[in-house]
């Protein structure tokens, strides 16, 4: 009887062990609490990168939080466009907070679920005068 309650243990365990290995990340990282982060990779020559988060806030909204590494200290427009980094709609769908000091926070009138029912992509410009150099980008994948 014993072996046969180790043997249950151990299948229960690897069946777990199993489970979670499944609930591992693509390319772009879960960020809990439903949301996903997202690797902006540098455009154009420049070295900017870094990540945006988005996660589920309240009914229809989402929270926006990018990080980008080797910012200016100038602010940079930030957008979540419709089609993909390769394929731009250079016309923006959500605008976000400017970047600044490499950081930028916002609020958003729509859904994760929306979001990656499509193609979207979220980028940082070079500034407000050069709004047409993409300095970062970063596609959200489709659920």
């Amino acid at each position: 009887m014993r072996g046969k309650t180790a043997h249950l243990v151990l299948f229960v365990v690897a069946a777990l062990a199993l489970v979670a290995a499944g609930c591992g990340d693509d390319d772009d990282e879960a960020a809990g609490d439903g949301g996903i982060e997202i690797e902006l990779a540098a455009q154009g020559g420049s070295d900017e990168s870094g990540t945006a988060t988005i996660t589920p806030e309240g009914e229809g909204k989402v929270k926006v939080v990018v990080e980008a590494e080797n910012a200016p200290s100038d602010p940079q427009p930030s957008h979540i466009h419709e089609g993909t980094c390769d394929d731009p709609n250079p016309q923006p769908k959500y605008p976000l907070s400017n970047v600044e000091d490499g950081k930028a926070e916002s609020t958003v009138d729509t859904t994760l679920e929306d979001l990656q029912s499509a193609d979207h992509y979220v980028n940082i410009h070079k500034s407000a005068d050069e709004a047409d150099v993409i300095v970062a980008c970063g596609d959200i994948p489709k659920s």
